[in-house]
């Protein structure tokens, strides 16, 4: 593995360790009793995570048109496989982690509520108390926790998939796109330019389905109907099938480079 491709899975790993975390505020809001603020915590790393990904675009637009000057192109699978293993690998990282997310969004809350500044926050958390805090806040799952999952879900399956195959498709979207570059490198240009396409779907799926039915759950949660266990189960479900959905995007890969390179010839 070269320095390129290291730097290109690191970043990746931290995209979607970001974004695995991210539901960790929207449980620390229902234990705060600050919905709408840990959804702005929760919107900026969502938004961190989603425009950071575009980064890798040029870094895997690079290796793929040198691999056409070098003719290597051969590899490129295995490479962008191993792309979506960091993904996977670090999604399964922010799973193991949410115990730890939750304690430090709750503290981020508190101190946002009091000081109501971003800047303010972001400073607080490079400081000495910032990373004592950090430490402290170090957590694993519980055997309890993982024998509760058997309990009520909060979720149906048909969201659980919706989910997986929203970020499935996210995950992949950007490969596949500079994947069927070359597979067809008379057509790439316009084959990268339908990353746009595959990545918006998925954000229809994720904003038009999913996000409604966690805002709902959140409102049940607030008027007592639904417990917070209940929904501390539910976004560990909705971690889980973001994680079966970055899996998936492993048999995607192909299939769908092969789909946008026939439609890249074919517009």
């Amino acid at each position: 593995m070269d320095t390129e491709l290291i730097v290109i899975c690191a970043l990746t790993a931290v995209i979607n360790l970001i974004g695995a975390l991210a539901y960790a505020a929207r449980i620390a809001g229902v234990r705060t009793g600050r919905i709408a603020l840990s959804f702005a915590l929760f919107n900026i790393l969502l938004l961190v995570s989603r425009t950071s990904n575009g980064f890798l675009g040029p870094f895997l637009a690079k290796r793929i048109e040198t691999a056409l000057a070098a003719g290597t192109g051969e590899m490129l699978i295995w490479d962008l496989r191993l792309v979506l293993f960091s993904a996977a690998a670090a999604v399964a990282l922010g799973i193991v982690l949410v115990p730890t997310g939750q304690r430090l969004f709750a503290a981020a809350i508190s101190f946002f509520q009091a000081r109501r500044s971003t800047t303010r926050l972001i400073l607080a958390s490079m400081t000495p108390a910032g990373l004592a805090t950090l430490r402290d806040s170090i957590a694993l799952p519980s055997g309890d926790t993982l024998k509760a999952l058997k309990g009520p879900r909060g979720v149906s399956w048909t969201v659980l998939a919706a989910n997986a195959a929203a970020q499935g498709l996210l995950a992949v979207g950007v490969l596949a796109s500079l994947y069927a570059g070359y597979l067809v490198p008379e057509f790439r240009v316009t084959a990268s330019q339908m990353t746009a396409i595959v990545n918006g779907f998925a954000t229809i799926l994720l904003f038009a389905l999913i996000d409604p039915q966690i805002s709902a759950l959140t409102d049940d949660v607030v008027d007592g109907s639904v417990s917070e266990a209940t929904f501390r189960r539910a976004m560990i479900w909705v971690s889980i099938s973001r994680l079966a959905g970055t899996l998936l995007a492993q048999a995607l890969l192909v299939p769908g480079a092969v789909a946008i390179a026939f439609f890249a010839g074919w517009l």
